[in-house]
């Protein structure tokens, strides 16, 4: 690696390309910010001495806890700067979520905005707040930076220095802090930049939230090693989704399955097939009519690829310039080797369901540990290789990897395992359905009773009786849910993940 921390990627980027446009926002009035990569350098470079102003030095943890937009990504990279660690967190999470995240991460600054700050009230931290406003008292982000000179003298780095903390949504437990060094978002700068031939004209549109990994690992951190530019809007809008990639120029985008449902769920308007987007890399499946009907109406390249917090860059993609199934969750990709394995460790035989492990370095590859869980970190990472608790069969004939669920998604009925996936899968193929979410509750008789909750399409009405019937036509008799129940939505996090743990309180 040529680099040996961001900062030092961030500094050549600005002095080959100092007057570029690098950084270009829309906030939720549609109001846009541009900011020069000289411009964006010398922002961070204030903040970090803001930052080193306020006491924070080298391991310290900050807290972001901010909307997608120019405060996040000027405090992301000068908290690195400065040898930090970043620790986001969803705008969206309650206030008794972030006393266990601020408390666990033992953060010593919070830079947030002042609608959130009765969240932290019963911390004596400092805050420092983003968006000036007349009148308003406290320490404020962008006054402080206009006030402060760059910091000249950066701190010597060492590619393994911690860098951040991102904390992965807890169903059943709490939220795990997933460790990532300097080295872990060089690597997935390079690896991603080089997979997905990110060149130095195009521009990536970040829509998703920024305090997840998707934002960071395949969007900003790769377009920065490509000498790329970045557009970020505040939030993820379905009906303005094209129409904001064409106002901002974005030829790059990044999405889950759920957002790009929701696309084709609004009025098509075909001026919109007209656009500057030559791909769209996506999580969890699409069907294939789904897949085909986004292609027909914005003429834009889709690949499925699998990835998570934990292993930084993806290992699994289809391939951009070779796609063999749009359905499929592709092939290694990025350098890794991944392999299934069955419940006794060894790798199960071609064909067959196993979980997806992930080879790879800790804190090069694959994220360094969970923060303060040696036990959580031990069961995830044995012998190099990252446990993901994701089910997975590869076809032999071509290589080609395909999801089956999530580990703990598995159920069991009569003593037979069952796939959620495999059962939403067939309920999908109905052409009145819009999208299903199979979940299990506990019976006395058959172990687990399986409910499948259903939102149908705009205009379509379906009995579940004849939902039952489309199922027991393609499915053993074990797999046919005991009962249809439809739904106007899913219970969702802040990226579309559909919230299981949640609906099994609706049976």
């Amino acid at each position: 690696m040529k680099y040996a921390n961001v900062a030092e990627l961030l500094a050549a980027r600005c002095k080959e390309n100092p007057d570029k446009e690098f950084l270009v926002v829309e906030n939720r009035d549609g109001a846009v910010e541009r900011m020069t990569y000289q411009q964006f350098y010398e922002q961070v470079g204030k903040l970090a001495q803001v930052l080193q102003s306020k006491g924070i030095k080298q391991d310290d943890k900050v807290l972001l806890h901010l909307p997608n937009g120019s405060a996040f990504m000027k405090s992301w990279f000068a908290i690195l700067s400065i040898g930090a660690v970043m620790v986001p967190t969803n705008v969206l999470s309650p206030e008794e979520e972030m006393k266990y995240l601020v408390s666990h991460s033992e953060s010593k600054l919070i830079i947030t905005e002042k609608e959130y700050e009765q969240k932290f009230s019963s911390f004596d931290l400092p805050l420092l707040f983003s968006r000036l406003g007349e009148g308003k008292q406290g320490s404020w982000l962008e006054a402080d930076i206009d006030q402060a000179d760059p910091l000249l003298e950066m701190p010597k780095l060492k590619p393994q220095d911690e860098a951040a903390i991102l904390y992965t949504s807890g169903t059943t437990s709490k939220p795990k802090g997933v460790v990532l060094t300097q080295r872990n978002y060089l690597h997935t700068g390079q690896q991603m930049a080089e997979t997905l031939g990110y060149r130095p004209g195009d521009r990536v549109l970040i829509v998703l939230p920024m305090f997840h990994g998707n934002g960071q690992y395949y969007m900003a951190m790769p377009a920065l090693y490509a000498g790329a530019s970045i557009a970020i809007t505040e939030s993820f809008s379905a009906t303005n989704y094209v129409k904001q990639a064409k106002r901002l120029e974005a030829t790059i985008g990044s999405l889950f399955s759920a957002p790009i449902k929701m696309i084709l769920k609004k009025d098509y308007d075909p001026e919109d097939r007209q656009n500057p987007l030559r791909l769209i890399i996506y999580a969890q499946a699409l069907t294939e009519q789904q897949y085909e009907e986004f292609l027909k109406r914005y003429d834009v390249e889709l690949r499925q690829l699998y990835g998570m917090t934990e292993t930084v860059a993806i290992p699994l993609m289809n391939p951009v310039d070779d796609l063999r199934d749009p359905i499929s969750i592709g092939m290694e990709a990025c350098g890794y080797s991944v392999a299934l394995r069955g419940e006794n460790g060894q790798e199960v035989a071609a064909g067959e369901e196993g979980e997806i492990t992930v080879r790879g370095e800790p804190g090069v590859t694959i994220m360094k540990e969970y923060f303060k869980n040696p036990s959580a970190t031990a069961e995830t990472i044995q012998d190099n290789w990252l446990y993901t608790g994701d089910m997975a069969k590869m076809d032999p004939k071509t290589g080609l990897f395909y999801f089956v669920d999530r580990k703990k998604d598995m159920m069991k009925r009569s003593g037979e395992n069952i796939a959620a996936g495999e059962v939403e899968a067939v309920i999908n193929e109905h052409d009145a359905v819009f999208e299903s979410a199979v979940v299990s509750v506990p019976d006395p008789v058959y172990e687990e009773a399986i409910h499948a909750f259903v939102i149908l399409k705009e205009n379509r009405n379906l009995a579940p009786e004849e939902l039952l019937d489309w199922c027991r036509e393609r499915l053993a008799k074990f797999k046919v849910p005991q009962e249809i129940h439809f739904t106007e939505d899913f219970p969702r996090t802040s990226v579309g993940k559909i919230q299981k743990q949640q609906m099994k309180k609706w049976v």
